[in-house]
């Protein structure tokens, strides 16, 4: 397979690369961390590496160093569509280049061979309630394909160390391949019939997702491509791609790493928020009967934020512009929906939100981000994210099978670069507490629980 070929031949030189870091370098001070961080959640102290995707403050997400417009002009797409092939972005992902068409085809063609899903799969989903999370079945029925995994196989067969990226491999393009159809049979059990849909051999990976859910309509595959092309990375410090990464540091195989990941990403502070996105603006719409004046949403955003509560799809932690994921979004919206109703009030939601957030003061970045209207493009085209006595999450599920891209290949590259096992070093209160007496002469009471008063180490 040209893939496994393409990563074998960067890897003496990046192996090389790493080596001399440590080596050499390895006592160079990155940064430095304080107690507001440490309690903080480790906001922005530097100490994970991916060479796949960063986040620019203005400029967006950059998937191996291309900025989102830049990747759905370059990336190969199918003939007459405007979208890219998710094959290549996953070729680029893994390779470090944007591919030729024939090798995102290659990609494509890969998935096409791996894409069916055990049957027992299906069981597990079918073995629980209709009313369950979506994400909850998309997490087991990753989790339930764990007894496929190559590398597990591989590895109790006394796999070498230098080795292990391939079997990983072979796991991604198996999990990654499946990932649509299983989506679908989740959406289908909750929604729809139940049925499982064989997908159609001539459609790519994004489009056949769209033909599994009943949508044979090439608007909605073009949306499908686009989705699952912003949504794909995003670093390694988010919840999902860190919580992946940290449990495939143990050698664990990608089934337990994604399912892991994917429990992370149906957190409402993560990947849940595009479900909240889509309630806030239901909300919206339906108080007023409709699309609200500009003075009207003016009030009703007040109203939220002065009940303490936030706007959901607006503001991000790194970001200082509009995201341009929802850029890329609109722009779609704007050429097929226009008059859509919950598109304009998404649309008059950019026009108004920013101004109150700036004038209300908190907000570091008062700009949308992507979750502010990935929701009603969906819903424009009939996918639902719940119904009633549902607890929802079938957007969420979307994200998951995007967000499988690119934690798959993170996994991918740190075994093939021998990452050690991710493993901190944690202190207590009372340590803090002291570290800081020490530095300013700030007096804190004797802790007589304290763990580290009786006895845990030196600071």
């Amino acid at each position: 397979m040209n893939l496994r070929k393409h990563i074998e031949d960067q890897l003496p030189g990046w192996r090389a690369r790493l080596k001399r870091l440590i080596t050499q370098y390895g006592r160079v001070k990155v940064a430095e961390i304080n107690v507001a961080q440490i309690l903080g959640g480790i906001r922005d102290v530097k100490a994970l590496v991916t060479d796949i995707s960063c986040v620019d403050p203005y400029q967006g997400i950059r998937l191996r160093g291309y900025t989102i417009p830049e990747l759905l002009q370059l990336l190969p797409k199918p003939p007459g569509a405007e979208m890219p092939l998710l094959g290549g972005l996953y070729f680029l992902l893994l390779v470090g280049r944007i591919p030729t068409f024939e090798e995102a085809m290659e990609v494509e063609g890969e998935w096409k061979k791996r894409q069916e899903v055990p049957a027992y799969v299906y069981d597990v989903v079918r073995a629980l309630p209709r009313d369950t999370s979506a994400m909850a079945l998309f997490s087991l029925a990753v989790l339930a394909m764990e007894r496929e995994s190559k590398f597990t196989r591989e590895y109790g067969r006394g796999l070498k160390k230098e080795d292990y990226w391939i079997p990983t491999l072979e796991d991604s393009l198996d999990l990654t391949a499946r990932a649509p159809a299983i989506a679908a049979f989740i959406y289908n059990y909750k929604f729809r019939e139940g049925q499982v849909v064989p997908p159609k051999p001539e459609l790519d990976w994004a489009a056949n997702f769209g033909y599994m859910i009943g949508i044979e309509n090439e608007e909605y595959y073009e949306l499908a491509r686009l989705y699952f092309v912003i949504h794909s990375d995003h670093e390694s410090g988010n919840v999902s791609a860190h919580t992946t990464y940290l449990v495939s540091s143990a050698l664990s195989d990608v089934y337990y790493a994604v399912s892991a990941g994917l429990n992370g990403l149906a957190g409402p502070l993560h990947g849940r928020a595009n479900q909240e996105a889509m309630e806030w603006l239901l909300e919206v719409y339906e108080k007023y009967q409709g699309v609200p004046t500009k003075e009207q949403l003016t009030e009703y955003a007040w109203e939220t934020l002065n009940a303490g509560k936030v706007i959901p799809g607006y503001g991000h932690a790194i970001l200082r512009i509009t995201d341009p994921r929802f850029t890329a979004q609109l722009e779609f919206g704007e050429k097929v929906m226009a008059n859509y109703d919950l598109f304009r009030l998404a649309k008059l939601v950019y026009e108004t939100v920013p101004e109150v957030l700036k004038q209300q003061g908190k907000a570091k970045d008062p700009w949308p981000n992507v979750d502010a209207i990935s929701g009603v493009l969906q819903r424009y085209y009939g996918v639902m994210d719940s119904k009633d006595g549902d607890s929802g999450g079938f957007y969420t599920v979307l994200f998951g099978v995007s967000r499988i891209l690119g934690v798959t290949a993170n996994t991918v590259w740190a075994r093939a670069l021998g990452a050690p096992i991710e493993r901190p070093k944690s202190v207590t209160t009372r340590m803090l507490e002291k570290i800081v007496a020490e530095q300013t002469g700030a007096e804190f009471p004797l802790d007589e629980a304290s763990v580290y008063d009786r006895g845990c180490g030196e600071l």
